[in-house]
């Protein structure tokens, strides 16, 4: 287009969006609206549906409040953090989530930065609930405890996960509400400062929360999603556990077991179908239906190029060198795409050695899809697949490696781990073959095949001070450097546009 022509283009744009704007004044001028009602701090919170509609609108935040943004903080995002930052996660993509894979990460990096954005939000929502919440005349004790907990489960939920990711963190509760400070730079809380008020809001919802939803008084159906007391029970036992107070875990995992309402599904495949909602396992998880409020776990999950799940990313997937670590008879060895024909035409396969030319018709894949969220029933583009933030065999195992680390390799620990590794046909540990030492690496080994992708695999390396020797030998046999450094990693940095705002998150020692 030449410049004669580009201003007679502009001339006619300018009279036009004129033109509509008046047309839209004169029509507008003549409307008296009615205001049939409006939503105010005093008709707000009146009813035991408001207070109930608070409460579900946190819940709305482990995955993103509309379909729009459902793959957010436990719908996919908070992923990226825990598992891809450790030797079992890959992703052959650029940018964000390619600087997570080979630990380069940075403060300026997108997936840290919208990880801290929808866990603070969740955050906001909760307090928002209980400050108003709180003073309702309109609804029982009863009722009013009960939503109090379960707002506090989850805003506990929340700060485990901030603190686990970037230890001390800006506090805000509910008394932040009553006079909020729209232009301060708060500092920074200790995590013991914080892990204090979670352990007191956790103790509460322990005595106040149900064991389940069947025949509430509350709630008119079995909302088996809800806040309960074994989960609470659990979080807490994983407090304890971050702490390294092992007797702490070994007596709050003897509660959960004592409720005799939790035992390993069946078969592990089967606990992560999308058709399984909800079983004998799950202790707390994020819920979905594909119908109506779906997530995209499949498209982050699924495999590039696949016949029958069919237009997927493969944007979270795991290393071959995780996947080889799994014994053959391993049932959990199964839960991948290793091999397949794909609509493409060329064999997807797994390299013979790094670096290798592929011959004609095959095509050697970087990294290998699971298919704990991308299983080959799962068609719709927002799919219902469940994700377990706490289940029973993280109980199991966890009060394991506290009776491990107390009196060094038992009966019990040896029996708890079975129990997780016979669920799989997996080989089983015999007493005999271990120290304290060898059965800690051992747990990590096993919880690693457990869970990943399920938020513990970074947690759970720190814990056991194994981060940098592991992520970084894994690093190395794949022909990266090591670029994992303790404890300077131990911790991400605060998102960039955190610091511009609040000079109290400072990054000194962090990059």
């Amino acid at each position: 287009m030449n410049n004669k022509t580009s201003d007679i283009m502009k001339k006619y744009i300018i009279v036009f969006l004129l033109l509509v704007t008046g047309v839209q004044y004169s029509c507008n001028k003549s409307l008296d609206p009615t205001v049939y009602s409006t939503l105010t701090s005093a008709n707000a919170f009146r009813t035991k549906s408001d207070a109930i509609a608070a409460v579900n609108s946190v819940y709305a935040r482990l995955k993103g409040p509309s379909v729009g943004d459902n793959f957010t903080y436990w719908g996919t995002r908070y992923f990226a953090l825990t598992d891809l930052t450790t030797d079992l996660g890959h992703c052959n993509y650029g940018g964000d989530p390619g600087q997570l894979s080979f630990a380069l990460w940075n403060s300026s990096n997108g997936l840290i930065g919208e990880n801290w954005r929808y866990i603070y939000k969740l955050i906001s929502n909760a307090n928002n609930a209980i400050y108003n919440i709180g003073p309702m005349e309109t609804i029982t004790a009863a009722e009013k405890a009960q939503f109090l907990s379960e707002i506090k489960f989850l805003r506990a939920s929340a700060y485990m996960d901030l603190t686990d990711t970037w230890g001390p963190v800006i506090l805000a509760t509910e008394n932040d509400i009553a006079s909020p400070d729209y232009t301060g730079q708060p500092p920074v809380t200790s995590v013991e400062e914080i892990e204090n008020l979670l352990i007191s809001d956790l103790t509460t919802a322990i005595e106040t929360l149900p064991v389940n939803y069947v025949n509430n008084a509350i709630y008119s159906s079995n909302d088996v999603g809800r806040a309960t007391k074994g989960a609470a029970l659990t979080l807490l036992m994983k407090l304890y556990l971050r702490r390294h107070d092992w007797q702490k875990v070994v007596d709050l995992s003897q509660k959960v077991m004592d409720l005799h309402i939790y035992s390993l599904y069946p078969t592990y495949l089967g606990l992560f179908a999308e058709s399984n909602k909800w079983c004998e396992e799950n202790i707390f998880s994020v819920l979905a239906d594909a119908d109506v409020n779906g997530m995209e776990l499949l498209n982050h999950f699924g495999p590039e190029s696949h016949p029958v799940v069919e237009n997927r990313w493969q944007y979270y997937a795991v290393s071959w060198d995780f996947y080889n670590s799994f014994n053959d008879v391993d049932e959990r060895k199964t839960c991948f795409f290793p091999e397949y024909m794909g609509v493409d035409g060329l064999l997807h396969t797994q390299p013979p050695t790094l670096g290798a030319v592929p011959p004609a018709g095959v095509f050697y894949m970087a990294d290998v899809a699971t298919k704990k969220y991308a299983d080959e029933t799962s068609i719709t583009y927002y799919d219902g697949h469940s994700v377990n933030i706490l289940r029973y065999a993280d109980v199991l195992l966890s009060r394991a490696e506290a009776l491990n680390e107390i009196n060094g390799p038992t009966a019990e620990a040896i029996s708890l781990i079975n129990q997780v590794k016979g669920r799989s046909h997996a080989v089983l540990l015999d007493i005999a073959d271990y120290d304290k030492t060898s059965l800690r690496d051992a747990i990590l080994q096993e919880r690693g095949w457990e869970f990943f992708y399920e938020g513990k695999r970074r947690q759970d390396l720190i814990r056991m001070d194994k981060y940098d020797v592991i992520v970084n030998a894994y690093l190395n046999r794949i022909g990266q450097p090591s670029n994992v450094s303790m404890p300077k990693n131990k911790y991400f940095p605060y998102p960039l546009n955190q610091v511009n705002v609040n000079p109290n998150l400072s990054n000194a020692g962090r990059e």
